[in-house]
């Protein structure tokens, strides 16, 4: 990422959303900085080596976060924290090719998308300003990470759990899913909690509604948003 990457049309009239970045790379960060400070919706709070060092610092809307980190911590460990923190993660790495297990178990812990560090700064900045506003970025990077991933099988759903789900999952509420499949609203809640607790079984999040969109997504019940292509 270079600094004439870094200029982005500004959307107007939107809210400013704090973004930070763990990484251990000096150049990356100050990429990453430059392109941000092309734009008003979105403030740069700082950059850290390390989860750790970055929270102690004060707890970003957005953390975009390296797999690859010289301390060795484990991704879902960080991903963990951040989540805790109340921080939306958004991974940024050069991973996929050299150890694309970190990839995977980045996808399996509810990160909002995965995107490779050959994306120009425009890019990185449409995926941060998607992450704050709680779009999933799907890239054919997430994508592979998910179809490579044994561990994302077969959840045993029936028909009309898998129905359930897409509804819930793409938007609506609980009465409006009973609306639409003529079943009661207690029974779609048991559903869902049945759902949950398959995916539980598995080591797969399903607690928010986040998480079931994005088991929907890969398990192939709700269609995914079109794939991005970045430029390399």
């Amino acid at each position: 990422m270079t600094e004439s990457d870094a200029v982005v049309e500004q959307p107007a009239n939107r809210a400013t959303h704090t973004v930070g970045i763990v990484e251990d790379h000096a150049l990356i960060v100050l990429g990453f900085e430059a392109s941000l400070a092309a734009v008003d919706d979105l403030a740069f709070v700082g950059h850290a080596p390390s989860v750790d060092e970055l929270l102690a610092r004060g707890r970003p809307d957005v953390v975009v976060l390296d797999l690859l980190l010289a301390d060795g911590t484990a991704p879902e460990a960080n991903i963990e924290k951040l989540h805790t923190a109340g921080s939306r993660v958004l991974v940024y790495t050069g991973s996929f090719d050299t150890d694309p297990y970190l990839a995977r178990q980045a996808a399996r812990c509810g990160v909002w998308g995965i995107v490779p560090k050959t994306v120009s700064g425009a890019e990185l900045v449409q995926a941060v300003r998607d992450t704050a506003d709680e779009r999933p970025v799907v890239t054919t990077e997430w994508a592979a990470a998910i179809d490579g991933d044994p561990d994302f099988s077969d959840v045993g759903l029936s028909p009309q759990q898998r129905e359930v789900l897409a509804l819930y999952a793409s938007g609506e509420t609980t009465a409006r899913v009973a609306e639409l499949t003529a079943l009661s609203p207690k029974t779609v809640e048991s559903y869902i909690d049945r759902i949950r607790a398959k995916y539980a079984v598995q080591g797969r999040p399903a607690e928010t509604k986040l998480h079931m969109y994005q088991r929907a997504v890969e398990d192939g019940f709700l269609q995914a948003p079109r794939r991005r292509r970045w430029s390399r």
